[in-house]
């Protein structure tokens, strides 16, 4: 494989070291600025305008539901806590390592979509994860003990997993590169209502009816997402990039009749997907979302004993809207971010005369990664310790809100990155992200509650933003030393004819 920072950064040697759609191989040998040839522009026009603007827009629609809709699984289920485990019988720490258990199966359910999504295509692993978040959702709301729970929990979180990280493989396949962090920050924003109205729809239902009830919803909605997935999701793989289409290609070769009649359900090794990160760009792009998102999780896990005690919040409709400010500042921080990082990226390109720096849209990360995610997580603990009444609470919710913005504005123009630098395994490359980040925050998770009994919410929330300053000076040396540290090791980066 050729040396990786000449194509990435080079445009000329990129051009000339890819064989371009409709020349027969020829080569281009002039600069970046003149060079692009007609035909490899009408290649990248064919690839990016197979789909309307309208039908793009309803393509990202649908994925944003598969998207919304595991978030929605994790978020109405934190203001359920107090019921179930009053309902079973058992105390809010052990209902709480269902949360570790479901974040555990995101992790093996977005590596085993991403990686037969890249085989088989979008569209068929959305058509059998539904199914399993139906049935999981089903299996949750009739569950009587706690290992019942566990087990339902696990396959509904598993079926839901992949709709993040196939999502964004999604938008990689129908948006350009300067409009692919835009396209990223409003699927990102549309997901993350979750975040926002999830906790408060929990919090309701299962005040006024039932957490049960949340659970028979949310297996219906996942019915129905699956049949306007059936019926309206075209598939969005980049012609000829499937590894179904190439086996079919090979036997067509030899056998043109078996070679259309093809198909068998093969093994896909779904944790191959995982040595993606041995880029040290991926792992430390991968390792700064864990910690920063790992705030999130050490503010909303625990809200119910936190702060919800602390301020004597015991109606759960109140409680679950004590989670709104964190969505909304999620909501509002997705399409933002999105947007400033391709105005950085285009700026940037404009500065380096063409030449395409990936890294430039990790700059939008830098400010919120330094003060507004480590800053909220270090005041929700020392406003709910210290501050009493009305003004604790409003001062918590602007930590709260101020953390939602922050934690998208590093995740979504990461999540841009990501797809950017690994555009021909966009769904993998995000899956091996996604999968890592999950994995590490179920065990950070596990130790959560028995942290806040033996070291208090001040410490705990501190450790927590320490580790997000951690995530800052990862981003930080992505930033300065991208070039170098994707030249270290080689795992099939874009060149610029692949963006």
């Amino acid at each position: 494989m050729p040396e990786e920072t000449t194509p990435l950064l080079n445009p000329t040697v990129a051009a000339s070291s890819t064989r371009t759609l409709g020349d027969g191989g020829a080569s281009s040998n002039t600069s970046h600025a003149t060079s692009a040839k007609p035909d490899v522009e009408a290649g990248h026009d064919a690839i990016y305008n197979r789909f309307s603007k309208g039908r793009k827009r309803v393509i990202v629609t649908l994925i944003s539901f598969c998207g919304l809709l595991p978030l929605f699984v994790s978020g109405s289920f934190f203001p359920s806590i107090p019921s179930i485990s009053k309902d079973m019988n058992t105390s809010p720490s052990v209902v709480s390592l269902t949360v570790s258990v479901s974040i555990f199966a995101a992790c093996i359910g977005a590596l085993v979509g991403a990686s037969y999504s890249g085989f088989y295509g979008r569209k068929p692993v959305y058509l059998v994860g539904l199914p399993l978040l139906t049935i999981g959702s089903i299996g949750v709301a009739f569950s009587r003990t706690m290992p019942e729970l566990m087990v339902w929990r696990f396959l509904q979180t598993f079926g839901g997993s992949p709709g993040l990280s196939v999502g964004a493989g999604v938008v990689g396949d129908i948006y350009r590169l300067e409009e692919r962090g835009t396209a990223m920050g409003v699927f990102f924003g549309a997901c993350l209502l979750g975040p926002a109205l999830a906790p408060l729809f929990g919090g309701v239902i299962s005040h006024y009816a039932s957490w049960r009830i949340t659970q028979l919803f949310l297996g219906a909605w996942g019915l129905l997402t699956f049949v306007c997935i059936a019926t309206m999701l075209p598939e969005t793989s980049i012609p000829g990039s499937r590894g179904i289409d190439k086996k079919r290609a090979a036997l067509v070769e030899r056998n043109i009749a078996s070679g259309e009649k093809w198909f068998k359900i093969i093994w896909i090794n779904p944790l191959k997907t995982l040595s993606l990160l041995r880029s040290p760009n991926l792992l430390a792009v991968a390792l700064a979302g864990t910690v920063v998102l790992l705030t999130d999780y050490v503010i909303l896990t625990p809200l119910s004993v936190t702060l919800g005690a602390r301020y004597g919040i015991t109606n759960q409709a109140i409680l679950g809207a004590c989670f709104i400010p964190i969505g909304l500042g999620n909501f509002i921080g997705a399409p933002m971010a999105g947007y400033l990082s391709d105005q950085i990226l285009k700026r940037k390109r404009i500065q380096r005369k063409g030449e395409w720096y990936p890294e430039d849209r990790l700059i939008g990360t830098v400010v919120a990664s330094a003060t507004l995610v480590p800053l909220s997580v270090l005041g929700v603990g020392l406003i709910t310790t210290y501050v009493e009444g009305k003004v604790g609470l409003y001062l918590d919710f602007i930590c709260l809100f101020a953390n939602g913005i922050g934690v998208d504005l590093v995740l979504s123009p990461s999540a841009a990155y990501i797809v950017d630098v690994m555009h021909m395994k966009s769904a993998e490359s995000m899956a091996a992200n996604n999968g890592l980040r999950s994995l590490l925050i179920s065990l950070l998770l596990a130790a959560l509650m028995p942290m806040l009994d033996s070291i208090g919410l001040v410490w705990t929330n501190v450790i927590s933003a320490l580790l997000a300053w951690l995530g800052f000076g990862l981003l930080w040396c992505t930033i300065r030393y991208g070039e170098q540290m994707r030249s270290w090791i080689d795992v099939g980066y874009t060149t610029i004819d692949e963006t």
